[in-house]
Protein backbone atom coordinates (compact mmCIF):
# COMPACT_ATOMS: atom_id res chain seq x y z
CA UNK A 1 0.00 0.00 0.00
CA UNK A 2 1.40 3.56 -1.08
CA UNK A 3 1.96 5.82 2.20
CA UNK A 4 -0.53 8.66 2.35
CA UNK A 5 0.71 9.97 5.76
CA UNK A 6 4.34 9.89 6.32
CA UNK A 7 4.11 10.13 10.39
CA UNK A 8 0.47 8.25 11.35
CA UNK A 9 -0.56 7.24 14.89
CA UNK A 10 -3.55 4.78 15.66
CA UNK A 11 -5.33 3.95 18.91
CA UNK A 12 -7.41 0.80 20.09
CA UNK A 13 -9.12 2.32 22.78
CA UNK A 14 -10.59 0.16 25.72
CA UNK A 15 -12.08 1.31 28.80
CA UNK A 16 -8.60 0.96 31.21
CA UNK A 17 -6.28 0.99 28.33
CA UNK A 18 -5.24 2.27 25.40
CA UNK A 19 -2.93 0.66 22.75
CA UNK A 20 -1.18 2.89 20.80
CA UNK A 21 1.02 2.25 17.42
CA UNK A 22 3.10 4.80 15.39
CA UNK A 23 4.62 4.28 12.07
CA UNK A 24 7.35 6.76 10.87
CA UNK A 25 9.89 6.63 8.50
CA UNK A 26 13.13 4.89 9.65
CA UNK A 27 16.86 5.75 9.02
CA UNK A 28 17.44 3.34 6.71
CA UNK A 29 14.47 4.61 4.72
CA UNK A 30 12.03 1.98 5.59
CA UNK A 31 8.66 1.87 7.97
CA UNK A 32 8.83 1.85 11.60
CA UNK A 33 6.31 0.15 13.52
CA UNK A 34 6.64 0.44 17.51
CA UNK A 35 3.88 0.04 19.81
CA UNK A 36 2.95 0.83 23.83
CA UNK A 37 0.11 0.80 25.91
CA UNK A 38 -1.07 3.32 28.30
CA UNK A 39 -3.74 3.49 31.05
CA UNK A 40 -6.80 5.93 30.00
CA UNK A 41 -6.66 7.81 33.33
CA UNK A 42 -6.19 11.57 32.40
CA UNK A 43 -2.32 11.11 33.49
CA UNK A 44 -2.00 8.30 31.39
CA UNK A 45 -3.77 10.40 28.74
CA UNK A 46 -0.88 12.86 28.55
CA UNK A 47 1.77 10.32 28.82
CA UNK A 48 0.73 9.11 25.57
CA UNK A 49 0.17 12.04 24.22
CA UNK A 50 3.79 12.96 25.02
CA UNK A 51 4.91 9.83 23.83
CA UNK A 52 3.13 10.54 20.15
CA UNK A 53 4.52 14.10 20.08
CA UNK A 54 8.19 12.50 20.30
CA UNK A 55 7.73 10.14 17.23
CA UNK A 56 6.78 13.61 15.55
CA UNK A 57 3.09 11.76 14.88
CA UNK A 58 0.63 14.22 13.01
CA UNK A 59 -1.82 12.37 12.38
CA UNK A 60 -3.98 9.93 14.83
CA UNK A 61 -6.90 7.59 14.21
CA UNK A 62 -9.08 5.47 16.55
CA UNK A 63 -12.31 4.01 16.49
CA UNK A 64 -15.59 4.57 17.86
CA UNK A 65 -15.87 2.12 20.56
CA UNK A 66 -18.97 3.31 22.62
CA UNK A 67 -18.14 6.25 24.84
CA UNK A 68 -14.49 5.09 25.40
CA UNK A 69 -13.20 7.10 22.55
CA UNK A 70 -14.70 10.70 24.15
CA UNK A 71 -11.99 11.37 26.53
CA UNK A 72 -9.02 10.68 24.25
CA UNK A 73 -10.52 12.64 21.60
CA UNK A 74 -11.16 15.66 24.09
CA UNK A 75 -7.55 15.27 25.03
CA UNK A 76 -6.17 15.25 21.79
CA UNK A 77 -7.73 17.33 19.67
CA UNK A 78 -5.96 20.45 19.92
CA UNK A 79 -2.27 18.77 19.16
CA UNK A 80 -2.95 16.09 16.50
CA UNK A 81 -5.43 15.66 13.36
CA UNK A 82 -7.99 13.19 13.99
CA UNK A 83 -10.32 10.83 12.69
CA UNK A 84 -13.03 8.95 13.67
CA UNK A 85 -13.52 5.71 12.21
CA UNK A 86 -16.73 3.04 12.45
CA UNK A 87 -15.56 -0.41 13.20
CA UNK A 88 -17.52 -1.91 10.78
CA UNK A 89 -15.27 -0.53 8.11
CA UNK A 90 -11.93 -1.73 9.20
CA UNK A 91 -11.65 -5.30 8.46
CA UNK A 92 -8.97 -7.62 10.35
CA UNK A 93 -7.90 -10.64 9.26
CA UNK A 94 -9.40 -13.89 10.95
CA UNK A 95 -7.28 -15.43 13.58
CA UNK A 96 -4.80 -12.45 14.39
CA UNK A 97 -7.06 -10.45 17.00
CA UNK A 98 -5.35 -8.77 19.93
CA UNK A 99 -5.33 -5.27 20.65
CA UNK A 100 -1.87 -4.85 19.28
CA UNK A 101 -2.91 -6.37 15.60
CA UNK A 102 -5.25 -4.03 15.59
CA UNK A 103 -3.50 -0.77 16.40
CA UNK A 104 -1.16 -1.82 14.11
CA UNK A 105 -3.37 -2.85 11.10
CA UNK A 106 -5.50 0.32 11.96
CA UNK A 107 -2.21 2.17 11.66
CA UNK A 108 -1.60 0.51 8.00
CA UNK A 109 -5.18 1.53 6.95
CA UNK A 110 -4.71 5.24 7.63
CA UNK A 111 -1.33 6.14 6.50
CA UNK A 112 -2.68 4.49 3.45
CA UNK A 113 -5.63 6.86 3.21
CA UNK A 114 -8.13 4.34 3.06
CA UNK A 115 -10.22 4.73 5.80
CA UNK A 116 -13.38 7.03 5.78
CA UNK A 117 -13.76 9.68 8.87
CA UNK A 118 -17.10 9.77 10.99
CA UNK A 119 -18.49 12.83 11.69
CA UNK A 120 -17.61 14.57 15.13
CA UNK A 121 -19.02 17.61 15.59
CA UNK A 122 -17.09 20.82 17.45
CA UNK A 123 -17.31 21.11 21.00
CA UNK A 124 -20.37 23.68 21.40
CA UNK A 125 -22.37 20.91 19.15
CA UNK A 126 -20.97 18.15 21.74
CA UNK A 127 -21.96 19.69 24.65
CA UNK A 128 -25.45 20.61 23.03
CA UNK A 129 -25.89 17.17 22.32
CA UNK A 130 -25.10 15.99 26.08
CA UNK A 131 -28.05 17.87 27.04
CA UNK A 132 -30.69 17.15 24.39
CA UNK A 133 -30.12 13.48 24.70
CA UNK A 134 -30.13 13.23 28.46
CA UNK A 135 -33.37 15.32 28.17
CA UNK A 136 -35.37 12.78 25.81
CA UNK A 137 -34.25 10.13 28.52
CA UNK A 138 -35.58 11.89 31.51
CA UNK A 139 -38.94 12.72 29.35
CA UNK A 140 -38.85 9.38 28.09
CA UNK A 141 -38.63 8.05 31.67
CA UNK A 142 -41.36 10.62 33.07
CA UNK A 143 -43.40 8.41 30.35
CA UNK A 144 -43.02 5.15 31.77
CA UNK A 145 -43.54 6.78 35.50
CA UNK A 146 -47.16 8.12 34.12
CA UNK A 147 -47.64 4.55 32.58
CA UNK A 148 -47.13 2.90 35.95
CA UNK A 149 -49.23 5.93 37.87
CA UNK A 150 -51.93 4.37 35.71
CA UNK A 151 -51.36 0.71 36.53
CA UNK A 152 -51.48 1.73 39.80
CA UNK A 153 -54.73 2.81 40.00
CA UNK A 154 -56.21 0.32 37.82
CA UNK A 155 -55.16 -1.95 40.93
CA UNK A 156 -56.96 0.13 43.15
CA UNK A 157 -60.78 -0.08 41.02
CA UNK A 158 -60.65 3.89 40.50
CA UNK A 159 -61.18 4.62 37.03
CA UNK A 160 -60.11 8.30 37.26
CA UNK A 161 -58.85 8.21 33.66
CA UNK A 162 -61.87 7.23 32.32
CA UNK A 163 -63.47 10.50 32.82
CA UNK A 164 -60.83 13.43 33.66
CA UNK A 165 -58.58 13.59 30.13
CA UNK A 166 -55.35 14.18 31.86
CA UNK A 167 -54.94 12.59 35.35
CA UNK A 168 -52.14 14.45 36.10
CA UNK A 169 -53.52 17.85 35.21
CA UNK A 170 -54.36 20.66 37.83
CA UNK A 171 -57.90 19.01 38.97
CA UNK A 172 -56.64 15.20 38.58
CA UNK A 173 -53.37 15.76 40.31
CA UNK A 174 -55.08 17.54 43.35
CA UNK A 175 -57.70 14.15 43.19
CA UNK A 176 -54.26 12.27 43.35
CA UNK A 177 -52.70 14.31 46.43
CA UNK A 178 -55.84 14.46 48.51
CA UNK A 179 -56.01 10.32 47.61
CA UNK A 180 -52.26 10.08 49.23
CA UNK A 181 -53.52 12.11 52.04
CA UNK A 182 -55.71 9.43 53.11
CA UNK A 183 -59.04 10.93 51.78
CA UNK A 184 -61.21 8.49 50.28
CA UNK A 185 -64.33 10.14 50.14
CA UNK A 186 -65.98 10.46 46.68
CA UNK A 187 -68.25 12.93 46.83
CA UNK A 188 -64.87 15.14 48.48
CA UNK A 189 -62.86 14.13 46.00
CA UNK A 190 -65.30 15.30 43.23
CA UNK A 191 -65.52 18.52 44.57
CA UNK A 192 -62.23 19.26 43.80
CA UNK A 193 -62.72 19.10 40.23
CA UNK A 194 -61.52 22.58 38.29
CA UNK A 195 -62.80 24.62 35.26
CA UNK A 196 -64.92 22.35 32.15
CA UNK A 197 -64.10 18.76 34.46
CA UNK A 198 -67.06 20.23 37.20
CA UNK A 199 -69.76 19.22 34.47
CA UNK A 200 -68.39 15.52 35.26
CA UNK A 201 -69.09 15.67 39.05
CA UNK A 202 -71.66 12.72 39.03
CA UNK A 203 -69.28 10.87 36.80
CA UNK A 204 -66.38 11.28 39.13
CA UNK A 205 -68.26 10.12 41.71
CA UNK A 206 -68.89 7.10 40.82
CA UNK A 207 -65.24 6.52 38.69
CA UNK A 208 -63.47 7.72 42.27
CA UNK A 209 -65.05 4.69 44.06
CA UNK A 210 -62.35 2.20 44.91
CA UNK A 211 -59.96 0.61 47.28
CA UNK A 212 -57.86 3.02 48.38
CA UNK A 213 -55.64 1.48 50.75
CA UNK A 214 -52.14 2.19 52.82
CA UNK A 215 -49.78 0.58 50.68
CA UNK A 216 -51.59 2.30 47.58
CA UNK A 217 -50.94 5.74 49.21
CA UNK A 218 -47.02 4.62 49.76
CA UNK A 219 -46.84 3.58 46.10
CA UNK A 220 -49.03 6.22 44.53
CA UNK A 221 -46.97 9.11 46.83
CA UNK A 222 -43.59 7.75 45.55
CA UNK A 223 -44.46 7.76 41.68
CA UNK A 224 -46.19 11.59 42.04
CA UNK A 225 -42.88 12.24 43.44
CA UNK A 226 -41.02 11.37 41.09
CA UNK A 227 -42.83 12.61 38.91
CA UNK A 228 -42.39 16.29 40.67
CA UNK A 229 -38.77 15.36 40.59
CA UNK A 230 -38.37 14.72 36.34
CA UNK A 231 -40.29 17.22 36.01
CA UNK A 232 -37.61 19.61 37.85
CA UNK A 233 -35.41 18.09 36.27
CA UNK A 234 -36.71 18.57 32.73
CA UNK A 235 -37.35 22.19 33.09
CA UNK A 236 -33.31 22.70 34.43
CA UNK A 237 -32.00 20.90 31.33
CA UNK A 238 -34.21 23.16 28.72
CA UNK A 239 -32.96 26.10 31.00
CA UNK A 240 -29.23 24.93 30.37
CA UNK A 241 -30.47 24.17 26.77
CA UNK A 242 -31.84 27.69 25.94
CA UNK A 243 -28.28 28.65 26.84
CA UNK A 244 -26.05 26.67 25.51
CA UNK A 245 -28.58 27.53 22.26
CA UNK A 246 -27.80 31.55 22.15
CA UNK A 247 -25.41 30.74 19.77
CA UNK A 248 -27.61 29.37 17.41
CA UNK A 249 -30.73 30.74 18.12
CA UNK A 250 -30.76 32.33 14.16
CA UNK A 251 -30.74 28.91 12.69
CA UNK A 252 -33.24 27.13 14.90
CA UNK A 253 -35.56 30.34 14.47
CA UNK A 254 -35.39 29.17 10.31
CA UNK A 255 -35.62 25.67 11.32
CA UNK A 256 -38.83 26.56 13.17
CA UNK A 257 -40.47 27.65 9.38
CA UNK A 258 -40.49 23.81 8.75
CA UNK A 259 -44.29 22.52 8.90
CA UNK A 260 -44.02 20.61 12.07
CA UNK A 261 -40.49 21.59 13.53
CA UNK A 262 -41.16 23.26 16.83
CA UNK A 263 -38.65 24.72 18.77
CA UNK A 264 -37.20 21.65 20.79
CA UNK A 265 -37.40 19.76 17.47
CA UNK A 266 -35.30 22.15 16.14
CA UNK A 267 -32.38 21.80 19.17
CA UNK A 268 -32.12 18.00 18.91
CA UNK A 269 -31.17 18.80 15.04
CA UNK A 270 -28.55 21.35 15.86
CA UNK A 271 -27.58 19.32 18.08
CA UNK A 272 -27.06 15.86 16.18
CA UNK A 273 -26.13 17.30 12.69
CA UNK A 274 -24.46 20.72 13.70
CA UNK A 275 -25.14 24.40 12.38
CA UNK A 276 -21.97 24.09 9.33
CA UNK A 277 -23.35 22.00 6.26
CA UNK A 278 -19.87 22.26 4.64
CA UNK A 279 -19.29 18.69 6.46
CA UNK A 280 -21.89 17.10 3.91
CA UNK A 281 -20.87 18.16 0.52
CA UNK A 282 -24.87 17.16 -0.48
CA UNK A 283 -28.10 16.73 0.65
CA UNK A 284 -27.56 13.46 -0.27
CA UNK A 285 -24.86 13.11 2.05
CA UNK A 286 -26.87 13.98 4.99
CA UNK A 287 -29.75 12.17 4.45
CA UNK A 288 -27.43 9.29 4.05
CA UNK A 289 -25.22 10.36 7.34
CA UNK A 290 -28.64 10.28 8.80
CA UNK A 291 -30.01 7.09 7.92
CA UNK A 292 -32.81 8.84 6.36
CA UNK A 293 -32.71 7.58 2.28
CA UNK A 294 -32.75 3.91 0.90
CA UNK A 295 -29.26 1.60 1.14
CA UNK A 296 -27.39 0.63 -2.19
CA UNK A 297 -26.89 -2.78 -2.53
CA UNK A 298 -26.79 -3.70 -5.72
CA UNK A 299 -24.66 -6.62 -7.77
CA UNK A 300 -24.65 -8.48 -10.78
CA UNK A 301 -27.18 -5.51 -12.24
CA UNK A 302 -30.10 -6.29 -9.28
CA UNK A 303 -30.74 -4.36 -6.53
CA UNK A 304 -30.72 -6.78 -3.39
CA UNK A 305 -31.82 -4.18 -0.71
CA UNK A 306 -32.95 -1.07 0.04
CA UNK A 307 -32.97 -1.36 3.46
CA UNK A 308 -31.79 2.20 5.59
CA UNK A 309 -27.98 2.41 7.19
CA UNK A 310 -28.41 3.20 10.88
CA UNK A 311 -28.24 7.00 11.60
CA UNK A 312 -28.96 8.86 15.00
CA UNK A 313 -31.82 7.53 16.97
CA UNK A 314 -32.06 10.98 18.18
CA UNK A 315 -32.29 12.39 15.06
CA UNK A 316 -34.41 9.87 13.60
CA UNK A 317 -37.22 10.26 16.72
CA UNK A 318 -36.85 14.05 16.29
CA UNK A 319 -37.60 13.89 12.60
CA UNK A 320 -40.53 11.54 13.16
CA UNK A 321 -42.03 13.62 15.48
CA UNK A 322 -41.68 16.50 13.12
CA UNK A 323 -43.27 14.27 10.40
CA UNK A 324 -46.32 13.44 11.84
CA UNK A 325 -46.77 16.81 13.33
CA UNK A 326 -46.61 17.87 9.36
CA UNK A 327 -49.15 15.92 8.36
CA UNK A 328 -51.46 17.29 10.17
CA UNK A 329 -50.34 21.06 8.43
CA UNK A 330 -53.31 21.55 5.98
CA UNK A 331 -52.43 22.29 1.96
CA UNK A 332 -48.64 21.47 2.81
CA UNK A 333 -46.13 19.94 0.63
CA UNK A 334 -45.44 17.46 2.98
CA UNK A 335 -48.81 16.03 3.52
CA UNK A 336 -49.11 16.04 -0.11
CA UNK A 337 -46.19 14.29 -0.43
CA UNK A 338 -47.10 11.80 2.23
CA UNK A 339 -50.87 11.50 0.33
CA UNK A 340 -49.15 10.59 -2.89
CA UNK A 341 -46.78 8.07 -1.74
CA UNK A 342 -48.82 6.18 1.02
CA UNK A 343 -50.65 4.23 -1.65
CA UNK A 344 -47.74 3.29 -3.50
CA UNK A 345 -45.22 2.11 -0.25
CA UNK A 346 -47.33 2.32 2.91
CA UNK A 347 -47.30 4.60 5.95
CA UNK A 348 -43.55 3.65 7.22
CA UNK A 349 -41.95 3.72 4.05
CA UNK A 350 -44.35 7.27 3.16
CA UNK A 351 -43.59 8.70 6.31
CA UNK A 352 -39.32 8.66 5.72
CA UNK A 353 -39.72 9.99 2.74
CA UNK A 354 -41.31 13.09 4.49
CA UNK A 355 -38.51 13.01 6.67
CA UNK A 356 -36.05 12.37 3.97
CA UNK A 357 -37.56 15.90 2.47
CA UNK A 358 -37.32 17.21 5.41
CA UNK A 359 -33.43 16.55 6.36
CA UNK A 360 -32.66 17.64 3.06
CA UNK A 361 -34.48 21.20 3.63
CA UNK A 362 -32.73 21.35 7.05
CA UNK A 363 -29.21 21.55 4.96
CA UNK A 364 -30.41 23.53 2.53
CA UNK A 365 -31.67 25.92 4.95
CA UNK A 366 -28.52 25.55 7.20
CA UNK A 367 -26.04 26.50 3.89
CA UNK A 368 -27.72 29.57 2.51
CA UNK A 369 -29.46 30.81 5.28
CA UNK A 370 -33.29 31.21 3.25
CA UNK A 371 -36.79 30.42 4.82
CA UNK A 372 -38.59 27.17 4.04
CA UNK A 373 -40.34 27.62 0.76
CA UNK A 374 -43.24 25.75 0.96
CA UNK A 375 -44.37 24.24 -2.20
CA UNK A 376 -47.77 23.70 -1.57
CA UNK A 377 -50.55 20.82 -1.47
CA UNK A 378 -51.33 21.26 -4.78
CA UNK A 379 -47.58 20.83 -5.80
CA UNK A 380 -47.61 17.89 -7.81
CA UNK A 381 -51.19 18.52 -9.46
CA UNK A 382 -49.77 21.77 -10.91
CA UNK A 383 -45.89 20.21 -11.92
CA UNK A 384 -48.10 17.72 -14.41
CA UNK A 385 -51.54 18.64 -14.78
CA UNK A 386 -52.35 16.05 -17.49
CA UNK A 387 -51.65 13.26 -15.51
CA UNK A 388 -53.65 14.19 -12.69
CA UNK A 389 -56.52 14.38 -15.03
CA UNK A 390 -55.92 10.98 -16.27
CA UNK A 391 -56.00 10.00 -12.52
CA UNK A 392 -59.53 11.77 -11.86
CA UNK A 393 -61.11 10.36 -15.54
CA UNK A 394 -60.13 6.94 -14.41
CA UNK A 395 -61.12 7.15 -10.78
CA UNK A 396 -64.65 7.71 -12.41
CA UNK A 397 -64.70 5.77 -14.59
CA UNK A 398 -63.87 2.96 -11.83
CA UNK A 399 -67.31 4.19 -10.47
CA UNK A 400 -69.38 3.78 -13.54
CA UNK A 401 -68.61 7.00 -15.11
CA UNK A 402 -68.68 8.46 -18.63
CA UNK A 403 -66.34 11.22 -19.02
CA UNK A 404 -66.58 13.83 -21.56
CA UNK A 405 -62.94 16.12 -21.07
CA UNK A 406 -63.55 19.88 -22.98
CA UNK A 407 -61.07 22.34 -23.27
CA UNK A 408 -61.87 25.88 -21.09
CA UNK A 409 -62.31 28.51 -23.13
CA UNK A 410 -59.13 30.87 -22.23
Amino acid sequence: MDVIVARQGALDVHKAQVTACVRVPGADGDRVERVEQFATTVRGLLVMSDWLKAHAVTHVVMEATGDYWKPVWHLLEHDFELMLVNARDVKQLPGRKTDVSDSSWLCRLAEAGLLRASFVPPKPIRDLRLLTRYRRTQIAERKREAQRLHKALEDTGIKLDCVATDILGKSGRAMLDALVAETTNPEILAELALGKLRKKIPALREALEGRFGTLHALLIGAILAHLDFLDEQIAQLSEAIEEQMLPFAAAAELLCTIPGVAQRTAQVIIAEIGVDMSVFPTAGHLASWAGQCPGNDQSAGKRRSGRTRKGSKNLNFALKDAAMAALRSNDSYLQALYRRKKPQLGHGRALGAVKHSMICAVRHMLSTGELYNDLGGDYYARRDPERQTRRLVAQLDRLGHTVILEQQAA
